[in-house]
């Protein structure tokens, strides 16, 4: 009988884990979007009537039971990638996802060909 009741009790805090996971925080929504009227600031920052309006239309979404993902989807496909501060990686933009590594690389390498070539005198 006890262990009944710890089975349910662990099934029922299991299942309020899960609800507190699928539904998104607005707040770190709103951080991670891009004013389109101030340039360089964030929706959560903003006071401009597009944020103001981009904050209901995100409570609106997340109110339909909207994942955080199915949010970002919507308003890149209204507003375009530029209005997320951390753009998906995908084709378009692997370059610019890519090329701080290899610039890194490349640098590391040189540091060690100019090190190498001074040990050597």
């Amino acid at each position: 009988m006890k262990l009944k009741i710890i089975i349910i009790f662990f099934l029922l805090q299991l299942n309020t884990i899960n609800a507190k996971v699928l539904v998104a925080d607005p707040n770190i929504i709103f951080k991670n979007l891009r004013c389109l009227i101030c340039q360089g600031q964030s929706v959560a920052d903003s006071n401009s009537e597009f944020a103001q309006t981009l904050k209901l239309v995100v409570k609106d979404k997340i109110r339909e039971g909207k994942s955080e993902k199915e949010i970002y989807e919507f308003l890149i496909d209204k507003y375009g990638e530029w209005i997320v501060y951390k753009p998906p990686f995908n084709k378009v933009n692997s370059l610019l996802w890519i090329l701080p590594y290899f610039a890194l690389l490349i640098g590391g390498l040189i540091i060690m060909a100019l090190v190498k070539k001074r040990s050597n005198r």
